[in-house]
């Protein structure tokens, strides 16, 4: 399986690398230029709006036309929109780069659907676990080499280093890539809303997609504070913070690349995305009361093994509920609600930050997350149901 993942696991390694060198810069850009925490959410949501729209139906057209053009498209609008940021003279500019990119993007969704073209079902979970491992290896490189290149250089070098890898993703996969899916492989996929909105509908796939709607909303309102949550609990600074982002990667390595994998054999992926939201839970019920540096690693700790467990899990069993026609589009949709949350949650945890400190950084997540937990356990014991549903006639029929 590895020898099948390796050139998507390359490729995205390197596009990791660049993306994490911005994500622990951008609050700090955003207040260079005067503005607000308020305002880091606002331009997350901005981001997170463009691909809402455009991840369900760059997965559509990947359903279509094959993953590696649309790969191809998103790394262009990143190259672009990364350079943008190098140059960016004020916060308009800013938004209008993240637009950019938001709008030619949707590689998540494209990456997963990939992947699931090349492996089978029963080994799903592991296999994005190693995605999961790969994005976590991009970004122990990553926030250092843009703490360096910050401290040295400003914010021009790392963003336009980043948007330098980017390119090279970009001629990666022209030249190495394989295709995944031909072309009309299993007749004619139509991009349009009706297909897209036909997912909600489906009763297998439809709360396993409301759950990850939950879980998604928990997982941005941290993503999108972490920093300032940082600077405010422990008072650190853009090059600890990025050292954080580092150390943070490591382990996430491991969890991904190692835990999941045996976790998913051992407990089966509804389990293990169970469990992992028990561990999300305490990890956010945990944050407001960490003031030093052995406090952190424990949150840290259960954070990984939480989102790890949590989010691998659900994306293998939405994926396996859907056909090997509508991956594309499935997990587009997935990704879309990645976006959605990312709309939704960042102005909440970045305000309540504003208005009452850091220690309230990860309510929001903590209330979504008992959410997410909790229609976890409803759709484990609607399935069981079912499954003793779907068994009992045929025993009966057999007696």
């Amino acid at each position: 399986m590895i020898r099948k993942l390796l050139p998507i696991l390359g490729i995205t390694f390197i596009d990791i690398i660049g993306f994490s060198m911005l994500l622990p810069l951008l609050p700090y850009f955003v207040t260079h230029f005067g503005m607000s925490a308020f305002v880091v959410g606002i331009l997350m949501s901005t981001f997170s709006l463009c691909q809402l729209v455009s991840g369900p139906i760059w997965g559509n057209v990947s359903d279509r036309i094959g993953r590696k053009a649309v790969l191809v498209i998103s790394q262009v609008g990143a190259t672009i929109g990364w350079a943008m940021l190098a140059f960016a003279p004020n916060i308009f500019w800013v938004f209008i780069a993240r637009i950019v990119e938001g709008v030619s993007g949707g590689n998540i969704g494209i990456t997963q659907a990939y992947v699931a073209d090349v492996v089978e079902a029963k080994d799903r979970s592991r296999a994005f676990g190693y995605i999961g491992a790969t994005f976590a290896a991009g970004m122990v490189f990553g926030p250092v080499g843009g703490g360096i290149l910050f401290a040295k250089f400003g914010f021009t070098a790392p963003f336009l280093a980043a948007s330098g890898l980017q390119f090279l993703t970009l001629v990666l996969t022209l030249l190495l890539l394989p295709e995944s899916r031909k072309k009309n492989e299993e007749g004619e996929a139509h991009v349009g809303l009706r297909e897209i909105a036909s997912t909600f509908t489906k009763p297998r796939l439809s709360p396993l997609l409301l759950q990850k709607l939950a879980l998604s909303l928990a997982l941005y309102g941290w993503y999108s504070s972490i920093a300032l949550y940082l600077a405010g609990q422990l008072h650190f600074d853009v090059v600890r913070t990025t050292q954080y982002f580092s150390i943070f990667a490591v382990l996430n390595v491991f969890v991904n690349g190692i835990g999941v994998g045996r976790t998913a054999r051992a407990l089966g992926d509804r389990l293990m995305s169970t469990l992992g939201l028990v561990l999300l839970v305490l990890a956010f019920a945990s944050a407001p009361f960490v003031h030093t540096v052995w406090g952190l690693v424990g949150t840290m700790v259960l954070f990984a093994f939480g989102g790890a467990y949590a989010q691998n899990g659900l994306t293998a069993m939405i994926s396996n509920t859907a056909t090997d026609r509508e991956q594309g589009t499935v997990l587009g949709v997935g990704s879309s609600l990645d976006s959605l949350s990312g709309i939704l949650s960042p102005p909440v945890s970045t305000g309540l930050i504003a208005r009452y400190g850091s220690p309230f950084a990860s309510v929001e997540s903590l209330v979504v997350a008992i959410i997410a937990l909790a229609l976890g356990i409803r759709n484990a014991t609607v399935a069981a149901s079912t499954d003793t549903n779907e068994v009992t006639p045929q025993l009966q029929e057999t007696v």
